[in-house]
């Protein structure tokens, strides 16, 4: 196998047999042209290229970490799967201390464990409805959870 030559996308220069999820790490910075800053940030729930999350748990997990991190904080631009279902990327408004985030992705995913219900569940605001189960993502959300004291060692 060859080495690849530097990519244009941050996270297809991280090394994925390197790191050791769960974690959370700041995955890329951007200065907008508007004078704004867009933090992103890479969610890790599963080990990439061993470990990978169910899709029923991975569309509730977004769906709810969407709706309920707002009640957070006024931050948050956008939560998205990633394509290899090991996590999610985290995009939020201006730079934050890594705690600051952490924490709330932590009262995030303990809303999430008291859910009854996935929001927008529904065939009037999903693309596709059936896709969900509240279960499966809370099985997903409590290792994850019960792993925090790890979520700041990204690297082995």
């Amino acid at each position: 196998m060859t080495e690849n030559p530097r990519a244009r996308v941050e996270s297809f220069n991280l090394d994925h047999r390197a790191v050791v999820a769960p974690y959370v790490r700041l995955a890329d910075r951007k200065e907008l042209k508007s004078g704004g800053v867009v933090s992103k940030y890479d969610v890790r729930f599963t080990q990439p290229n061993v470990a990978h999350l169910d899709g029923e748990a991975v569309h509730s997990v977004e769906h709810m970490f969407a709706e309920f991190s707002r009640a957070h904080s006024d931050r948050i631009i956008d939560f998205s799967p990633m394509g290899c279902l090991t996590g999610f990327y985290l995009a939020l408004d201006g730079d934050l201390e890594i705690a600051e985030v952490e924490a709330l992705i932590e009262r995030t995913l303990h809303d999430v464990l008291e859910a009854a219900e996935v929001p927008a569940a529904n065939e009037v605001q999903c693309g596709w409805a059936a896709h969900h189960d509240l279960e499966k993502a809370k099985e997903a959300v409590r290792p994850f959870l019960a792993a925090r004291a790890e979520w700041s060692t990204v690297m082995a």
